[in-house]
């Protein structure tokens, strides 16, 4: 059973950055197209960034992607999320979530494998 375990979130001050980690065990990294997903406090989770299977073509939200970058390690079964440049508004529990497309995608419902997330919180 393929399992995701997500870490490096914590408290940070605006301005600064985290490199989130998801760990990817029971099955191969590279079967799956991988995504990142937030969820803040009142609101729906929200796209953040995917990447494809092999090739690891990124996919990025719009409004995020001159501050963060996905990245993918298949030989490592990790997948990353650098984030830079973090806005009080980047405050949420982070979730990684694998699917089994080829190409990346932002639509939630492609995954079906999630791991427990990981807080971030930015202080302004």
């Amino acid at each position: 059973q393929v399992q995701l375990v997500e870490s490096g979130g914590g408290l940070v001050q605006a301005g600064g950055s985290l490199r989130l980690s998801c760990a990817v065990s029971g099955g191969s990294l590279s079967t799956y197209a991988m995504g990142w997903f937030r969820q803040a406090p009142g609101k729906d989770r929200e796209f953040v960034a995917s990447i494809s299977r092999r090739s690891g073509r990124p996919y990025y939200s719009d409004s995020l992607k001159d501050r963060f970058t996905i990245s993918r390690d298949n030989a490592e079964n990790t997948v990353y999320l650098q984030m830079n440049s973090l806005k009080f508004e980047d405050t949420a529990v982070y979730y990684c979530a694998a699917s089994p497309l080829l190409g990346p995608s932002p639509d939630i419902k492609e995954y079906d494998i999630w791991g427990q997330g990981t807080q971030v919180t930015v202080s302004s």
